[in-house]
């Protein structure tokens, strides 16, 4: 899975960084998020994903990556919902 930050999305709100703190981190000055690699490891794959359910602003983008999709947990209905 790969995750992204839609930087003109994102209003620092922080719960991705609290929900997953090892996968996103937080500009210093104005506390917007960013991911802490594009490349989701599959230990943080479940967090990664409630993180993008969470963000008010919908600014966190998810998408499958080809090389680990295999080996990816998958919600029950298909969808990652971090797009909507």
């Amino acid at each position: 899975m790969r995750a992204s930050v839609d930087s003109n999305r994102c209003q620092g709100h922080t719960l991705c960084a609290m929900i997953a703190p090892a996968a996103f981190e937080l500009d210093d000055l104005d506390g917007r998020a960013a991911p802490v690699s594009e490349v989701v490891s599959i230990e943080q794959q479940r967090l990664v994903r409630e993180a993008a359910r969470s963000c008010p602003e919908r600014a966190i983008h998810l998408a499958d990556d080809p090389d680990t999709a295999a080996d990816a947990p998958h919600t029950p209905d298909g969808g990652d919902h971090g797009g909507r």
